[in-house]
């Protein structure tokens, strides 16, 4: 709890040592893309990243807030479609509960999905803890003509109903008002005989918890295998045996899952509920974004906005960010004001030869890791975020999933791994730890080995098409359809291996919209602070140990070990080999590399395009290699670079074949 204990110490230094009581804990709720994060931002006037598509809130975050004289702490959770998990963000939330037991739950609703809202309530209601519900979105529920009864529904449910718009702030003061008399849902669920009989059995068995003994056993005839842990944890062995006897009899007698009677009784209490305080007028929303909206998820019409699309960012970040800023920063800021007062400085303070060499030298901490941090990489990924935070706040993203369905179904995923995919092409580091939006490990551990593999990262995809623009057009075709081959083709292979079943694709479609410039400029902010604070260490930690194989002499040795390969296998020069050594430190540093050789005419035409294809392919970096390490495990980690490795030079070594054998002119 070193998080909750830091903010109780500045909660103490702001408003009093005397103060000594901890805060009432309350739990933020709600399903994915519901608004849930902005509300917790607007309360604690503390970021968290706020997306508009499904899945971005994948860690737990914490901020103090005080209301009159009550101080609380607000924990803002991983959206939930179910408090049986079916996910691991679910299982993250539902956990949270059980452990910090909240004092009282605000459950952030889409008020133009309430039934879908309504679902999680009743779950909440059956637990037993105490309830605001906030609708969020009425603007929008409003421009399609919902109209909601919030009197009645807070008659039926027995607790408070706020109404809010995020974005505009509107509505957030009332919320915490409400916040400070929460109310016990009255609303009850009736399973039928059979099951509320073994509910009361398995209910009596279970010991007080932060939630009702009945929802626990609820969710143990659901088949809630996440829930094994605390059972073992809490219960006796004999209780534990006992509870499992009554589920199996349970099942055993009910003529339908339990699970799907349970669920469907949810889904009957929440329709009727629903049908009991939604109208339906016009919808008022624009024609054009109705259109727009419609049109980017047709199979056909849907091509020519994602060409656009991708188009727009490539001109932004390839071209404006890689490009311009990258330029100014690095051969202005850089190499004429910041690196020469650095190494002044650093030679007029330090004088010892050694640490002026760690620090400033061919290997330096300032001069190589900060300069590629911040001069090279930090341009390109801000312009990446800013269009990135564009797409989502827009409503687009949902619909590129969609539209990808299809090909994402040949490599065993689903449309949601479009976003981990997408955003790999600003920074892969980031995007495998995005990967955790994916329901199972499954398809987390194919879409982190995807990302490894197939996916270059904006700057190094930058430094390929500047090589790729002084061939020709048919070097282009090559370079890319190899990639999407060997995408596919690994892809399908690993679904095939990698052990757990494929999940079904279920996605929420937010409606088209303008984006907000305030939620562009705090998205971009907040991923900026998060790219300093992750990545830019293992820049570092990258360089130290590159210049400890320097002072070893181990780079040279490295590249006469790979230069076999790297000569008769790719038929390319032997001084290529270190381009791919240094491509392990970033991809964009091998890719530089071999940039460089192409400018001064050291590779051919089939040479440029063979190189570029393996370094492509070749191993993360070793920051995506860290992230992969942190996310995946080492076992996981071996395997992944294992195949990578190999891969990359093995089809660059057919593609050189092929190139050669066919005479094919680029």
């Amino acid at each position: 709890m070193f998080a909750e204990d830091v903010l109780n110490n500045r909660f103490r230094q702001r408003h009093g040592a005397d103060r000594k009581a901890l805060p009432e804990k309350i739990a933020l709720v709600g399903n994915p893309n519901v608004g849930k994060s902005v509300i917790f931002g607007l309360l604690t006037g503390k970021y968290v990243a706020v997306s508009n598509y499904p899945g971005t809130t994948v860690e737990i975050s914490r901020g103090n807030i005080s209301i009159g004289d009550r101080r609380m702490l607000l924990i803002d959770t991983p959206g939930v479609n179910s408090l049986v998990p079916m996910s691991e963000d679910e299982k993250v939330t539902r956990d949270l509960i059980l452990a910090e037991a909240p004092s009282s739950v605000v459950h952030v609703a889409d008020a133009k999905n309430l039934r879908r809202s309504l679902l999680v309530t009743l779950q909440l209601a059956e637990m037993g803890l105490p309830v605001t519900l906030d609708l969020n979105m009425t603007d929008e529920a409003m421009d399609k003509g919902i109209r909601i009864d919030t009197q009645k529904l807070e008659t039926l449910l027995g607790i408070k109903i706020v109404t809010t718009i995020a974005p505009q702030r509107k509505g957030i003061s009332d919320l915490r008002q409400a916040m400070l008399s929460p109310g016990r849902p009255t609303v009850t669920m009736d399973y039928g005989l059979l099951l509320e009989e073994y509910i009361g059995k398995i209910s009596s068995l279970l010991p007080p918890c932060a939630i009702s003994q009945r929802s626990l056993a609820t969710m143990i005839l659901s088949g809630d295998e996440s829930l094994k842990d605390w059972l073992t944890s809490n219960l006796a062995d004999r209780d534990l045996d006992e509870v499992e006897r009554l589920r199996d009899e349970c099942l055993s007698k009910s003529p339908e899952s339990p699970a799907y009677i349970i669920n469907k009784k949810r889904i009957a209490a929440a329709d009727a509920i629903t049908r009991a305080v939604v109208t339906r007028a016009a919808a008022s929303g624009g024609r054009l974004a109705n259109l727009l909206g419609s049109a980017s998820m047709h199979p056909v019409y849907g091509i020519p906005v994602l060409l656009l699309a991708l188009f727009a960012l490539y001109e932004f970040v390839g071209v404006f960010g890689a490009g311009v800023l990258v330029d100014f920063v690095q051969n202005v800021i850089f190499a004429e004001y910041l690196n020469p007062a650095a190494t002044s400085a650093v030679n007029a303070l330090i004088p010892v030869p050694f640490l002026q060499e760690l620090l400033v030298g061919e290997y330096g901490l300032i001069t190589v890791a900060l300069t590629y941090a911040i001069a090279i990489i930090l341009p390109i990924t801000v312009t990446f975020f800013i269009a990135f935070a564009i797409l989502e706040d827009s409503g687009y993203l949902p619909r590129l999933a969609i539209m990808t369905n299809r090909l994402f179904n040949i490599v065993g995923l689903n449309g949601k791994a479009a976003l981990p995919m997408v955003l790999g092409l600003g920074c892969g580091t980031m995007a495998v730890m995005t990967s955790r939006i994916l329901e199972t490990n499954r398809d987390r551990i194919i879409t982190s080995f995807l990302l490894a593999l197939a996916i270059p990262c904006s700057a190094q995809l930058g430094v390929i098409l500047g090589i790729l623009g002084s061939l020709s057009l048919m070097a282009t075709v090559v370079w890319t359809s190899s990639i999407i081959i060997v995408l596919l083709l690994s892809g399908f292979l690993a679904s095939k291996v990698v052990a757990g079943e494929k999940t079904e694709f279920f996605l929420e479609i937010p409606p088209i919209r303008m984006p907000n410039m305030m939620n562009i400029l705090i998205k971009t902010a907040g991923r900026v602070e998060w790219y300093l604070k992750e990545a830019v260490p293992l820049f570092m930690l990258g360089t130290l140990i590159l210049f400890v194989l320097h002072k070893l002499d181990l780079i040279k040795a490295l590249e006469d070990f790979t230069a076999p390969v790297v000569v008769n296998l790719l038929g390319l020069p032997a001084e290529t080999a270190q381009s791919f050594i240094l491509g392990f430190l970033r991809r964009d540093f091998g890719a530089a590399g071999l940039f460089e050789m192409a400018q001064r005419g050291a590779l051919t035409p089939i040479q440029a395009v063979v190189s570029l294809v393996t370094i492509t392919l070749f191993i993360p970096c070793i920051a995506n290699f860290f992230m992969i390490l942190k996310e995946r495990g080492l076992k996981t980690t071996i395997w992944i670079v294992a195949i990578v490795f190999p891969t990359a030079f093995i089809f660059g070594g057919a593609l050189n074949w092929l190139l050669r054998a066919l005479n094919i002119s680029l």
